[in-house]
């Protein structure tokens, strides 16, 4: 128990050092995100070295484990590697782009190949059976390979959208990690997370740092292979059907855009302005209102869940809220 109050003190210290010395840092790491009056329409340029923390706090989380030999609070040793791998590979595309704006199809082929890496090296990571809550039989995989990439592909995008206005994805992802906490499940692991979030979301609502692509990829990356891994090792607390209304609000958002661009002739990971969280800050014209009704909507199907409540109905319920919504804000935007 010594041990753990211990690293709690050290991780919090160690966030809170980068906190009272970010303006230092970024000076010497000078990757920056420029306004560009278009998609872009912060004041001034803001540090993108948001991933970067979270990256260096899960490699010294698992060194930090390790090290205590509190091996009960972290993934299996193949998991570990799948993790760190993945992560690093998924947060360097993302900052590559961040960096250098790399074409649409040339950054999903490197998350694609990201993972056919991953697979590679770890064929274990695959889904070959899916259970769904409300069924009584297992649904059996002859793809599951495609499956995986696609899945991986798909989440890191959608995880990516989310990321659109200050806080709403540290938050978002802070939430998912109190989940697994209170489910019980590597509550040490998450728990440094979360303190390295709670530091991430002060500059980011201060709009010091934004987590990039190579943020929202990194995130993808540890929430993708945390879902796998509780499903295979943890008493399937989350289910297929399960893991997806913790991520319908996203993913929902996701194929409305998708949808809508392809309906365009436009790419469909070409940004805009289309996002939930920019038609509710077209109607509300206030930050922290607009964080709170997608948040909100975001996390509701999750309490809904934990309430035992069929995941068909969380699903009807929650996607009949989430047009209203849009329909609402986009006819009170027009009639003012």
């Amino acid at each position: 128990m010594s041990e753990i109050f211990f690293l709690i003190s050290i991780f919090f210290a160690f966030n809170f050092l980068i906190l009272i010395n970010f303006k230092k840092i970024e000076k010497k790491i000078f990757i920056f995100d420029r306004p560009d009056k278009k998609l872009k329409k912060h004041r001034r340029p803001v540090s993108l070295l948001g991933g970067s923390i979270i990256l260096v706090n899960l490699y010294l989380i698992i060194f930090s484990l390790k090290l205590f030999n509190l091996d009960n609070s972290i993934f299996d040793e193949n998991f570990t590697f799948m993790i760190i791998l993945l992560s690093t590979l998924f947060y360097i595309v993302g900052l590559v782009d961040d960096i250098k704006n790399l074409d649409h199809n040339k950054k999903l082929l490197f998350l694609i190949l990201s993972v056919i890496f991953v697979i590679y090296l770890f064929p274990e990571i695959k889904l070959e059976v899916i259970k769904i809550s409300f069924l009584q039989k297992n649904y059996f995989f002859h793809f599951s390979f495609f499956f995986m990439i696609l899945s991986f592909a798909l989440l890191a995008n959608a995880m990516n959208m989310f990321d659109g206005i200050n806080l709403q994805l540290i938050l978002f992802t802070s939430f998912v990690f109190m989940i697994f906490i209170i489910k019980g499940f590597l509550p040490i692991f998450f728990i440094l997370l979360l303190i390295c979030f709670v530091f991430l979301g002060i500059l980011n609502y201060r709009n010091q740092i934004f987590l990039g692509d190579g943020g929202a990829y990194l995130i993808s990356a540890i929430l993708g292979i945390t879902f796998i891994y509780q499903y295979k090792n943890f008493n399937n607390f989350l289910l297929g059907d399960e893991v997806f209304i913790i991520l319908i609000i996203p993913a929902l958002d996701m194929l409305r855009l998708f949808i809508i661009r392809l309906i365009k002739k436009k790419h469909p990971f070409k940004g805009d302005l289309n996002h939930l969280h920019h038609i509710v800050f077209k109607f509300t014209k206030n930050n922290n209102l607009t964080i709170a009704i997608s948040l909100l909507l975001s996390m509701f199907p999750t309490f809904l869940l934990l309430l035992k409540i069929k995941t068909y109905f969380i699903f009807a319920f929650t996607l009949s809220i989430y047009i209203a919504l849009i329909i609402y804000c986009k006819a009170r935007t027009k009639k003012y």
